[in-house]
């Protein structure tokens, strides 16, 4: 059952992924657009892609999408949304966000009137002159983009990429969600075998075993919309339930992490371990130069220091070269490597047998994909 638009915002080249997860997770009326993706479910859905989803950002109730041109026309529109529907009489509701391409320009005030509105409205159902805002938050967001206005309502709090398991990070972490898209891209099995030679603080190898045993991301954590009072909370506990049973302990998927820093080893340990997937990842201290890869058949995902990260061009290029040399294209294995740097391919070697543009932050990379040769 349908009951709500919903909308998850995400890393841009990630819309894909996360369009194809909501599909199986039962949402429906699934539209993919630039950097987020809109559907439609119920509170089941809200509780589920909070829980599940490896790729989006967070989950907003999507109030409405209506032209403003001027800040009586936003007024009138926001007013005009049913927010006793989800907020009540002691509730907190802060208002975000942002003006682009559009006459109304400034945030600040666009807050103000978008607050204003929903003060008029929920006055006028609950008979009240204030309110004191005591009570859970329920976050208001609004996208002004090219004069049409999108209100939506955070369900989420904090972004859905902190799962919880890295509190801690080595210099230049990537992004749990973009970490999650790359072992999405390159198809790992339940029963994979993984390496990442540039493991950092571990959130590649945490993200593909809690893909590969099918564990929720964000099972070990809590969401803004469980304090609501106006959702039922014996669906959160039903949903960890679904999460819980779907969960495949008894896949054979293992992980292996190298990093020539000491400090990364003893952290990707302590992440996979507060991730609950310790038993599937072995990490230690090793050189890209030591590099092997054993078994039939895995697959190599890795985020190696680049240009704009960590190393200098000449450093990144000549471990470029490092990395083209001792990633040999074998039967059976795959190699994905994530990189900003436009001549990636001239170092390694080799011309990728496919490419996805991404971003790392606010770094526009590619993933390059390599697979081994048929035997």
């Amino acid at each position: 059952m349908s009951d709500f638009q919903l909308v998850c915002p995400c890393l841009f080249g990630l819309e894909g992924p996360l369009a194809d997860e909501l599909r199986k997770m039962g949402a429906e009326n699934v539209r993919p657009q630039n950097g987020r993706v809109v559907f439609d479910g119920s509170e089941e859905m809200i509780a589920r892609a909070n829980l599940c989803s490896r790729y989006g950002e967070r989950v907003q109730v999507l109030m409405s999408v209506f032209p403003a041109r001027s800040f009586e026309e936003l007024f009138q529109g926001v007013k005009a949304l049913p927010w006793e529907r989800w907020i009540g009489r002691n509730d907190a509701f802060p208002v975000t966000g942002s003006c682009l391409g559009s006459q109304l320009a400034s945030v600040p005030d666009c807050q103000s009137i978008v607050k204003k509105a929903v003060v008029e409205r929920l006055k006028s159902r609950y008979s009240v002159g204030w309110f004191e805002e005591s009570g859970a938050p329920c976050r208001i967001h609004f996208l002004i983009l090219k004069d049409r206005v999108s209100v939506m309502l955070d369900t989420s709090g904090t972004g859905l990429h902190k799962r919880g398991y890295r509190a801690n990070a080595a210099e230049a972490p990537i992004r749990e969600t973009l970490a999650a898209a790359m072992a999405y891209f390159s198809r790992v099995r339940h029963d994979a075998t993984l390496i990442d030679p540039f493991c950092g603080s571990g959130t590649i190898l945490v993200e593909a075993a809690l893909l590969a045993l099918n564990v929720a991301p964000g099972i070990g954590r809590r969401f803004a919309a469980e304090k609501w009072d106006r959702l039922d909370p014996s669906v959160w506990k039903r949903e960890r339930e679904r999460a819980r049973s779907l969960e495949m302990h008894d896949a054979g998927f293992l992980a292996k992490g190298y990093d020539i820093d000491p400090a990364a080893v003893s952290l990707a340990r302590e992440n996979s371990a507060k991730a609950g997937v310790s038993d599937r990842i072995r990490v230690v201290k090793r050189s890209i130069a030591d590099f092997s890869d054993d078994g039939e058949y895995g697959c190599v995902i890795c985020n190696p220091p680049y240009g704009e990260r960590m190393l200098d061009l000449r450093g990144a290029e000549e471990l470029y070269r490092t990395m083209g040399n001792v990633f040999v294209p074998r039967h059976g294995w795959s190699y994905g490597i994530i990189s900003s740097d436009e001549t990636f391919e001239n170092c390694f070697g080799r011309r990728a047998a496919r490419r996805r543009k991404l971003y790392n932050g606010m770094i526009r990379c590619q993933y390059y994909m390599y697979f081994g040769e048929k035997s």
